[in-house]
């Protein structure tokens, strides 16, 4: 029995990369799954509504800011300045 090097090579290649394509995949899938969506006060139990309202205008604020960010075209690093300073306001 001979031992073929580029054969073992291009097995443990081929097996590097189908692992690495199935973590990229669930990375992505979970990232996208994470988003936060927006609070509705109407499904929160009766004595939680009041903090539901109020983190669901945050989150309209902060969506409205996001979006004045990418309608400025500001870059990436200024991004999270911008955005405070939109919320401050």
């Amino acid at each position: 029995m001979t031992l073929h090097p580029g054969v073992l090579l291009r097995g443990l290649f081929t097996g590097f990369v189908l692992q690495l394509g199935l973590v990229l995949i669930s990375a992505a899938w979970s990232g996208a799954s994470m988003a936060e969506k927006l609070v509705d006060p109407n499904t929160v139990a009766p004595e939680y509504r009041a903090a539901a309202e109020k983190r669901r205008a945050e989150q309209i604020k902060l969506f409205q800011c996001s979006k004045k960010a990418d309608e400025a075209k500001v870059t990436r690093r200024d991004r999270g300045a911008y955005i405070n300073e939109c919320l401050d306001k």
